[in-house]
């Protein structure tokens, strides 16, 4: 679980809704199925609209690890660079085919299966490198799919508010009603903005740096994967590569 993204969420509402109370408000009066309807279902369907579904599907996944916290394992997989680069060194390079299964990260697998082939370390670099990027720019464009929503939600927001103020000039008879009527059609506003600023917003910002902070330990993984056949001992492709880490804390 990842604490800051629980109690952020949990102190930016709670503080609002508290504040509300104070001032003589009311929860009720902010619970409005319908305006709560116009904005999310107006936001959703403008954000089906600008984005590929295979990009909607993951941008949902990823919003999934902004509520959770998972432990780094880049120490063990360092240790595992270094293990195949003592395999080399200790038997030779076609030794590394039969460890290529037991790899534990599918980018290791496809270096050790190109290494394996006798591809040169530019040539290596430049494939993985590519590949790295490719894979970076797949996230960011399904993270993108939050800030989409926090820009969209507070302009339909305001469009269920002049709904609302269209239904409530339509009952002008009935003038004991307005002052409630204009209060529920302004709801829709602060659903849209809220949940722009509370929720949507905030997402895409921690989903960005979680997608940040995996590809810096994809290239530490590069990195130890071109070291693997260099000239470089053992000991020192390990404090390479742990100082690469330690960068990353």
């Amino acid at each position: 679980m990842d604490k800051a993204t629980w109690f952020g969420l949990l102190i930016g509402v709670g503080g609002i809704l508290l504040a509300n109370t104070l001032d003589g408000g009311h929860f009720g009066s902010l619970m409005q199925g319908t305006a709560a309807m116009i904005v999310i279902a107006g936001t959703l369907g403008a954000v089906m609209v600008s984005n590929n579904s295979k990009d909607i599907k993951l941008g949902f996944r990823l919003a999934g690890e902004a509520f959770s916290e998972k432990e780094s394992d880049i120490e063990y997989k360092i240790n595992e660079m270094v293990d195949y680069a003592r395999t080399v060194r200790k038997e030779n390079l076609m030794a590394l085919e039969a460890k290529i299964p037991k790899a534990t990260d599918p980018l290791i697998k496809d270096m050790l299966r190109v290494i394996v082939d006798g591809t040169d370390q530019v040539m290596t670099k430049e494939i993985f490198e590519s590949k790295l990027h490719a894979e970076e720019d797949e996230l960011l464009s399904a993270a993108k799919i939050w800030s989409d929503a926090g820009g969209f939600a507070p302009t339909i927001g305001i469009l269920g508010a002049v709904l609302g103020l269209i239904h409530v000039m339509g009952n002008l008879s009935d003038t004991s009603k307005l002052g409630a009527g204009i209060a529920v059609a302004f709801v829709a506003t602060i659903y849209g903005v809220g949940f722009a600023n509370l929720i949507f917003l905030p997402i895409s910002n921690k989903i960005k740096k979680k997608i940040a902070l995996r590809m810096k330990e994809r290239r530490v993984l590069l990195e130890g994967g071109l070291l693997i056949n260099s000239s470089l001992s053992t000991m020192l492709i390990d404090q390479k590569l742990r100082a690469l880490a330690h960068e990353l804390k």
